[in-house]
């Protein structure tokens, strides 16, 4: 390598003149100057040293140069170069190619001229030489294009196997709850509190194994540019109730004392409140998670230079300095070794800045340092003075559901089945198929009043059977409810223009089949 790093970034096409006499060196600038070649004239070996580290188009020497004492120090200097690069070298000697001394310098990239040589050939073989300088330029370039992309394609590929490793961790960790209370609730003798018990923490498992689903589906809608926020105006104060809603049973099992401060008024932004309320929930579950057991809370909304300011202060573990920059990167963690790390994908707060970004607004982050608590801050802008409020909806009991005849269809018997069982226990008459095939003969003999279909599955699809089904007149009315693991806003389009009418993904909570079923 050169003994300067800077001459790998150069672009230089200066010549440099190595001329046996001050008369020999200006002459030569002269001549090259007239046809706007930039020289530099050395004044001995070792200024023609640094003056080739620091960049060089071309060097020009002549015979009387090679019995210099210090000739081999050019030829050191050319050995050093970089594998790219090899700076063309222009010989003026007497004896052409016989010259001895030209021979035993073994240069790989020398072209002779007479000595004394013509003007016209002399500013020839130096631009001819500059042009091979130019491709040399281009293909270090290159090969510095092609490092940096094998560099992030390391990295990237390193990051892919560490989220890989930690997705099966983080799926791991609520699937060994949920199989061992499995194990519980098939012994015989149970204990009704003890089986409640048991129950309430599957549950919490479930959703926690449902949590990281739903964020790596984010992650894809808005890295495809799939992701349409459903903006509305809404007060920042009902986005807080939701996300404290969501993130409750995690706090109190930590036992953290929770403040909340909110205004009077009512702080209006143009947004979309299961998105500014996920968003507000990724950041609370964060201080849970990383705030020692007992330790403190603080959610805090106020309004400052026409922004929503929405704050979540912990008394945690607090961020290193180095990582408060990046905290919000894509698969990012805080030191692992931290006793109270509670694991994640890395993808919480990158969810977060991306969706308060698409509203408007800015998210960051501040922490005193390692043990002292952070702060993460939303800022939004409030919506103009005359936008319209969106009117509450009033609160209204749930509506108790008439037993109705409903057909389960999808390929997975156990999912098939499980649901079946859950809707009878509910009074309603229920008959299970796995196949579309099958499900449309069934459909014909036992007219059921509603349908919830799988979408993928062998030989007729959930999208065929809908299509299908819709053709018989008899089922023209029929609820038709899309079940499936795909939940993209182009799925439900998909779903919606093959006849269903509603498109719920798995798996589906009984309170959203209930509140279809009550329709009918």
């Amino acid at each position: 390598m050169l003994a300067h790093e800077d001459a790998d970034r150069s672009y230089s096409e200066r010549v440099i003149v190595l001329a046996p006499t001050a008369r020999d060196g200006d002459v030569t600038r002269k001549l090259l100057a007239e046809a706007r070649i930039e020289v530099v004239l050395a004044t001995g070996w070792r200024h023609a040293e640094a003056l080739i580290n620091e960049g060089a188009g071309a060097l020009v020497l002549t015979d009387a140069n090679f019995a210099e004492p210090g000739f081999p120090v050019l030829v050191a200097v050319l050995e050093r170069q970089p594998g790219w690069s090899n700076l063309p070298v222009l010989a003026l000697c007497r004896n052409g190619l016989e010259t001895p001394a030209l021979r035993e310098a073994r240069l790989n990239n020398v072209t002779m001229l007479d000595r004394p040589t013509s003007m016209r050939a002399m500013v020839s073989a130096v631009r001819t030489a500059l042009r091979g300088r130019r491709w040399q330029y281009q293909i270090r370039d290159q090969i510095d294009s092609l490092m940096r992309a094998d560099r992030s394609l390391r990295l990237a590929d390193q990051r892919k196997d560490e989220f890989l490793a930690t997705l099966a961790h983080e799926l791991r960790n609520p699937l060994a709850p949920i199989r061992t209370g499995l194990q519980l609730l098939a012994r015989p003798v149970q204990d009704e509190t003890h089986v409640k018990s048991v129950m309430r923490m599957m549950d919490r498992q479930m959703s926690q194994l449902l949590r990281l689903i739903d964020d790596l589906l984010e992650v894809s809608r808005i890295s495809t540019g799939k992701l349409v926020l459903q903006r509305e105006p809404l007060d920042m104060r009902r986005v807080v109730e939701m996300a404290l809603e969501a993130c409750q049973p995690l706090i109190e099992r930590g036992g953290h004392r929770l403040s909340v401060t909110l205004p009077d008024e009512a702080l209006w932004v143009d947004g979309d409140l299961t998105r500014l309320s996920q968003s507000l929930s990724n950041l609370l579950n964060n201080a849970a998670k990383y705030t020692p057991d007992g330790g403190d809370i603080a959610v805090t909304l106020a309004r400052a230079d026409g922004q929503a300011v929405l704050a979540v202060r912990d008394s945690g573990v607090g961020l290193p300095q180095d990582m408060i920059a990046r905290v919000f990167d894509m698969f990012a963690q805080v030191n692992r070794s931290l006793s109270r790390a509670q694991g994640g994908l890395g993808i919480g707060l990158a969810l977060v800045r991306t969706l308060v970004t698409m509203h408007g607004g800015r998210v960051n982050a501040a922490s005193a340092g390692p043990g002292l608590g952070s702060t993460f801050t939303i800022e939004l802008p409030l919506a103009p003075e005359d936008s319209v409020p969106a009117p509450l909806a009033a609160d209204s009991e749930l509506e108790v559901v008439r037993p109705v005849r409903i057909l389960v269809v999808d390929d997975n018997d156990d999912a098939a089945t499980s649901l079946a069982m859950l809707l009878a226990l509910s009074g309603h008459e229920v008959q299970v198929e796995n196949s579309g095939q099958a499900a449309l003969r069934k459909a014909a003999e036992f007219l059921p009043q509603a349908i919830f279909c799988d979408l993928g599955m062998p030989g007729i699809g959930g999208h065929e059977f809908a299509t299908r089904l819709r053709q018989d007149e008899r089922f023209a009315s029929t609820l038709l409810v899309a079940l499936t693991g795909w939940g993209s806003e182009e799925d439900k389009k998909r779903s919606r223009a093959a006849g269903f009418n509603a498109h719920l993904t798995k798996p589906a909570g009984m309170d959203a089949v209930s509140a279809l079923l009550a329709d009918l």
